[in-house]
């Protein structure tokens, strides 16, 4: 049965902690609040009852909810006053021995039907129960900062936890207005598993020079709809946390590819670049506010474009880019061989120009790759081969560059704002090996069993803030198209962190959903 928790405790009054107080206290849950460190509990509630009267006076809630959410936040200097709650969740410094003491200590005070919640983001819950009398009571219960915002809740049984914990958990978070979604004991859990494809991938680009991080994060930002780019959102977290988090799982999983860190972050670590806290990371920060180069902002040339060949991996993409050169009164090259005054535009996926030009038997020279996975009517990436000559190159910058929309929201007159990014020869566009990378992860995470396809798609989504789940990703822009990147990808460069997961190699080799999970009757 599913324990009605009334009253629970939390050990650890830090910003975690006092987060998890608020919303259980708003939801009606008696809340003792206990610190080892003299006077931080009572700290802990007079911060957060000055924040919950100023969104009062806001109208955020009535007078009468405020004062009903403050009678049932209770601190504690004893801890042994735990002893009657439902419920004690931790939410002290991530150090697995010191977590182990305080499991023993409570196990001391409490009965045998209390849960013990741990709100580890890194740590297995299997570890920190082992010393345990009664580890079937321990459960992982980890939260995203800020607390009240982001509404997600990783519920994480150990190797011995019962399932009716699970379950008292899932309920608790649905009450305290969270989605709970069950992941099993493995490094990262759900979301900071998740997680690693999109910086490192990042990285791993950087590091090739195919474009510079400022260039990076608004091909992402922009075209592909993450709200932040990679190297704005390391900054934010700093790379104090988020290096040894990325080394963490690398470690973790026994040095898997696909989560392998990069240098550049060890070496910042290193020299304190450590991000906004500090003033500086990958940008310069000065008052809070972020500095950028613009050495990347190029105007529109004015050239003459004779016609224009187009070589398309996909129908709809060739479609689309023609009914584009025809709003915008552009001569379209119809022979089966381009002519030599042509530029060659070609949309294709998980290939460099050059590879894709020879695949196609015309002039390196004279073609420049388009990024068609992206949202073209915000963000348009070209890239040209290592030969493309520079009149070429320019004819493609003043075809895309201009803030032009496709179809119905074309604008032909409007030079105003340049949405177009020129990067160095890559193998896949930067969207594309990082989107993809994202979905891959997802569907490789669904193959481990840590979670289900819907839990994986839902607890990215919410508590990464990526435009869509991974799972559903892979569906609306199609399986087939990934699984084609990540193929070619893989094939050019032989290295292992590209291999598809088999989960989305049979999904898109079928033509079904990434949600597809083998009938229960097979398994």
């Amino acid at each position: 049965m599913i324990m009605t928790v009334k009253s629970l405790a939390i050990v650890g009054t830090g910003i975690m902690g006092m987060g998890i107080a608020q919303i259980a206290a708003q939801a009606g849950i008696q809340v003792m609040l206990f610190d080892a460190k003299s006077g931080a509990a009572e700290q802990g509630r007079q911060s957060l009852q000055a924040m919950l009267e100023k969104l009062a006076a806001k109208g955020k809630f009535t007078e009468e909810q405020l004062q009903a959410t403050l009678a049932n936040l209770i601190v504690i200097e004893d801890i042994a006053k735990v002893a009657k709650v439902d419920i004690v969740i931790e939410a002290i410094i991530e150090n697995l021995e010191i977590k182990q003491q305080l499991f023993k200590q409570l196990e001391s005070i409490v009965p045998a039907e209390t849960i013990l919640a741990t709100n580890t983001s890194s740590l297995a819950v299997t570890a920190i129960a082992s010393d345990c009398e009664h580890p079937e009571r321990v459960a992982g219960f980890h939260f995203f900062n800020p607390v009240p915002l982001m509404k997600i809740v990783e519920v994480i049984p150990g190797l011995s936890t019962d399932h009716r914990v699970v379950e008292t958990l899932t309920d608790l978070a649905k009450r305290m207005g969270h989605l709970g979604v069950v992941a099993k004991d493995t490094p990262g859990f759900i979301v900071n598993h998740g997680g690693r494809a999109y910086g490192t991938e990042a990285l791993k680009i950087l590091g090739e020079g195919v474009a510079s991080f400022e260039d990076i994060d608004r091909i992402l930002r922009d075209g592909a709809g993450f709200r932040m780019g990679p190297f704005e959102l390391l900054d934010l977290t700093g790379i104090d946390v988020s290096h040894p988090v990325m080394e963490s799982i690398y470690n973790q999983y026994y040095f898997e590819p696909r989560y392998r860190p990069h240098p550049l972050t060890r070496q910042m670590l290193e020299g304190n670049k450590l991000g906004r806290k500090v003033g500086e990371g990958f940008y310069k920060y000065k008052d809070g506010q972020k500095s950028t180069t613009g050495l990347s902002q190029r105007s529109v040339p004015n050239v003459v474009i004779t016609s224009v060949w187009i070589g398309a991996d996909l129908a709809t993409d060739k479609k689309q880019l023609i009914d584009h050169l025809n709003a915008n009164g552009i001569t379209i090259d119809d022979n089966d061989q381009p002519n030599s005054d042509s530029l060659i535009l070609l949309a294709i996926y998980g290939e460099d120009t050059t590879n894709a030009a020879i695949r196609y038997q015309v002039n390196p020279k004279q073609a420049v790759a388009i990024d068609m996975l992206t949202d073209l009517s915000k963000h348009r990436t070209l890239m040209p081969s290592i030969v493309t000559e520079d009149n070429f190159v320019a004819q493609a910058y003043a075809l895309f560059g201009r803030n032009n929309k496709f179809g119905k929201n074309s604008d032909q007159n409007s030079n105003v704002a340049v949405v177009a990014t020129l990067i160095a020869e890559s193998t896949g566009f930067v969207a594309q090996r990082v989107v993809a990378m994202v979905i891959n992860l997802g569907c490789d995470i669904a193959m481990q069993g840590i979670a289900t396809p819907k839990d994986i798609n839902n607890a990215v989504k919410l508590g990464l803030g990526y435009p869509y789940g991974p799972i559903s990703w892979g569906d609306e822009l199609g399986a087939e198209r990934i699984l084609l990147i990540l193929q070619r990808i893989y094939g050019l460069t032989g290295d292992p962190r590209y291999r598809p997961s088999p989960w989305l190699q049979r999904r898109a080799k079928l033509g079904i959903s990434l949600f597809t999970q083998q009938s229960n009757y097979q398994r």
